[in-house]
């Protein structure tokens, strides 16, 4: 991605370049007021996009991040322009929380005990963004497709599908390749399904128009 060409392109290796695109496009005033799941702020670690004022965690790493649950904010009702959502994707009881790879990335990204808990979490997620955003406010989420117990879950559907619900517009949807993923030794032995080596960034907005995708 990139404008060299004097366009901001869908696909990119680089999450900056992605959030860089979504700011120019669809943030008039280019900044994020609130990151609900901040981690370790990787978004933010070269300065090229500002950290937020507000930022959030359910485990703070750092003591400038305020512990709280992105499905129950300490913020007002329609108080935000921007926020960020980049939530867990993992779901499992199964080998990778046995294996030492699977387990790294257990601990990287977090992990909820099944897939309906997951997608519990996403709607509820989303219905608190739809409360602390302003009208036409922008919710910037993150999401990742996955194969698990040989079952296709594709998440960044489900995802816009129930944003729809809520009341968001899909404005918006790029695409963060990568160039290597972390790979658990069963995973290779075991592989039935392409790797997802890609993950989706969406760009909603609150209100907008109204769309139906079957």
């Amino acid at each position: 991605m990139g404008k060299t060409d004097g366009l901001v392109k869908s696909v990119s290796y680089s999450q900056t370049e992605i959030l860089r695109g979504i700011l120019s496009l669809h943030v008039p005033d280019g900044k994020i007021d609130c990151d609900a799941t901040c981690g370790a702020g990787g978004f933010y670690r070269d300065g090229t996009v500002p950290r937020p004022e507000f930022r959030f965690d359910i485990s703070p790493r750092d003591a400038e991040t305020v512990r709280a649950d992105c499905r129950n904010l300490p913020l007002a009702a329609e108080s935000l322009r921007c926020m960020v959502l980049d939530p867990p994707f993992l779901a499992t009881k199964g080998k990778s929380l046995e294996s030492g790879a699977g387990n790294r990335i257990n601990r990287r990204f977090g992990v909820f005990p099944n897939e309906t808990e997951l997608h519990s979490f996403y709607v509820d997620s989303l219905r608190e963004a739809f409360r602390v955003l302003a009208p036409h406010g922008i919710l910037i989420f993150k999401c990742q497709d996955k194969v698990s117990g040989g079952k296709q879950y594709m998440s960044h559907v489900f995802i816009m599908n129930e944003a729809v619900n809520v009341g968001f517009y899909p404005r918006d949807l790029f695409i963060l390749a990568a160039k290597s993923r972390l790979v658990a030794d069963w995973q290779a032995r075991n592989q039935r399904n392409s790797r997802k080596y890609h993950c989706y960034t969406w760009v909603f907005e609150k209100g907008g128009p109204k769309v139906r995708y079957l």
